[in-house]
Parts: C-alpha cells; structure tokens; sequence
C-alpha cells in the first residue's frame, strides 16, 4: 500500500523491487545506495524515498480501514482468482462491499458513455439475463452503458461490481454516487488506486484491464471508433477471454467501434443467450453448487496441473495422467460443474480456474 502512493512505481516495478529484495517490507526499507543501483528511472527512486519518509503505511492502513475500505494484497486468499492469473495483476485492492466466490462466474459489460436507445435496449436485456442467471455484471461506473449495467443488474437481484478509474473517495462521475451506495450495498466497489486519486483520463485505460481480468468475457455493447471499451476488449482478448460486440447499423457512430470488433473476431452478440452457451454456463447454479460442495481430489489437482498451460485432447490427458480413462472422464465431467475445467470442442479440455496462489492459470 505505501508503495502505491509512490509515483513511477506501478505492478512492475514493484514486481522487480520484490525479487531483488525478497519482499515488499525489505523493499521499502532498503538503503537508498542499494535503490540507485538498480536498473530504474531515478525519479521514481526518489519519489519512493520522498513517500516513505512522509508515510507510515501502518498508519495509514489503518485510516483507510476505518472508513470501512478493505485492502486485498494479491497473496490474499480473497484476492480475486481470475483477476490473479493475469500478467502482472494490481498488487492491492481497495473494495467497499464484499466479493464472493461466486463472483468468478463473472461477465463485463461495457460501452459508450454516449449510449443510444438501441445500446439501452440491449444492455438492459443483456444485464438482466446474467443477473437472473446468477452472473455477476461487471462494469466502470460510468455514464451510459456501464451505469445502465449496473442499475439493472441489481434492479434483477443479481449481483454488479464497479471498478474505477480514481480512488473510492473520489467517486466519478459525481451523479453515480447513489448507485455506487447500492452497488457496495450487494456487491463491490473496486479500485486499484490509493482512496483520495482524483479521477483523470490516464487512470481509466488501467482500468479497463481490470475490468476485463474479473471476468469471463467482456460484452461491448455499442463503441464508437476510439471508444475506451474497445480497450477492455482489447485487455480481454489479450487475456484469452471471450469477446463479444453487437453489431449495429453501419453509420450508426456508437455502433462503428462493435462492428469492426466483429469483423477482427469478436463474436457477434446476437441474444443474451449466446454468452452462456458459448461460457458452458447454462447450469451455473448447478456449477456452484458443486464448487462449494465437492473438494478437489489428488487426480483433480493432477488433471489441472496437465492442463494449467493449454488445452489438451482427453487421450493425452489420460495418458499423463496414468490412470484410467473412464476415471479421467468422470473427472472432468465433475470438474466442468465446478467451473474448473472447460470443454472447447472434440473432447479437447482447457483448465479455467485459477491456483489458489494466484500464479498459474487452471
């Protein structure tokens, strides 16, 4: 957390100052001579022994957490799990709210601020299906689809996080403040930005990466040409997660950013309906019923060891696997329902669920 208020030190760089010094604690308290020497810009070096002779993070922690903001580290067994698996995930968290387990049965849904009647339309169609099927709609707070998402996701009973481009105390835009309340309320406010960041334009394409590292896949639902939705979907084709766009009229300016989405790969969002199917979630509840109530076994663990890296066709998971394949099939039939494993065709499985350190993707 002191670290975060360090300008010039982001995910990187901190990444590095860990390994070289073994842990965030001895990273901050090394010598300055033994910081100069290594291989970053002097500014943010002297920026980090400027912060750190003015913070006390003991006592800052503590101000923050008596405003009722929780602070997650990535080594948090709270830590979100599919968040944990991309590279580079923000160090800490700051949420107002609460995150689940169930959270990971997750979907984004974003577009532009200038939404039209058709954009509200769909997402409204769009967020009330996930929430009535027990999807979590994750989105950014802002004007136009992103608040349209939220809003009904929890005028559905489901359950909605936001994640922001300033800090939790800087809420943006001022006019949402209301419907932050009710997200925190049942669900989560997120940021990766120290409480007071005041909302600026650099600080939203960050953002976005996030937005697209909690879900399974990123809908956009109307894009214009430079529109910044395009740069969660970006983040989340990056991230191998499902893309999806809807198409619009061709001269429709909000619907020029979709469209080509569409015609680079994207999947073309033709009905609600389409996400789940092509997720395999069309059981989610029986999914997380599983999850919560069957332990991964010793041939679990070995199976998605097998698959942490790429997707692998059943015979060759059998035959690394060494046990039966009637055993290795009823396995990966289980592991499906608990939202481990995934089918992607011909008997070819790939893992989707994250180790529980965060480091490896399963």
């Amino acid at each position: 957390m002191g670290f975060n208020l360090v300008k010039g030190i982001g995910s990187v760089r901190l990444a590095a100052l860990i390994q070289y010094f073994g842990s965030p604690e001895a990273a901050w308290k090394a010598p300055a001579g033994e910081l100069y020497a290594l291989n970053l810009p002097q500014k943010s070096i002297e920026s980090l022994i400027s912060t750190r002779n003015e913070v006390d993070p003991d006592e800052v922690y503590q101000k923050i957490t008596a405003k009722g903001i929780q602070v997650i580290i990535r080594e948090d067994p709270e830590y979100p799990e599919r968040l944990a698996c991309v590279d580079q995930p923000p160090p800490v968290l700051y949420i107002r709210g609460t995150l689940k387990p169930e959270d990971r049965w997750a979907v984004a849904l974003v577009g532009t601020r200038r939404v039209t009647s058709y954009g509200q339309q769909v997402t409204e169609q769009v967020a009330t299906y996930l929430a009535r099927n027990g999807i979590t709609v994750i989105s950014g707070l802002a004007r136009g689809v992103d608040g349209i998402a939220h809003q009904t996701a929890l005028n559905n009973g489901g359950r909605t996080m936001a994640v922001l481009g300033s800090g939790l105390d800087q809420l943006y835009p001022p006019e949402h403040r209301a419907l932050a309340e009710r997200i925190s309320g049942s669900g989560a406010i997120i940021s990766d930005y120290f409480p007071d960041t005041p909302p600026d334009a650099a600080n939203f394409p960050p953002r976005n990466r996030i937005i697209a590292g909690l879900a399974l896949a990123t809908v956009v639902v109307e894009a214009g040409e430079k529109s910044g939705a395009l740069i969660t979907a970006t983040f989340a084709a990056e991230q191998g997660r499902d893309v999806f766009a809807v198409p619009g009229p061709i001269y429709a300016p909000q619907s020029k950013g979709t469209n080509r989405l569409i015609r680079e790969g994207a999947q073309p969002l033709l009905s609600p309906e389409d996400i789940l199917e092509a997720l395999n979630l069309k059981k989610v509840d029986q999914y997380k019923q599983a999850s919560l109530l069957l332990p991964v076994d010793e041939l679990e663990e070995k199976l998605l060891t097998i698959l942490e890296l790429e997707p692998v066709y059943i015979d060759e998971i059998q035959a690394r696997a060494g046990f039966p394949v009637e055993k290795v099939a009823a396995a990966l039939t289980m592991m499906e329902l608990k939202g481990m494993v995934r089918q992607i065709g011909g008997m070819t499985y790939m893992a989707v669920r994250e180790s529980q350190e965060g480091s490896q993707t399963r």
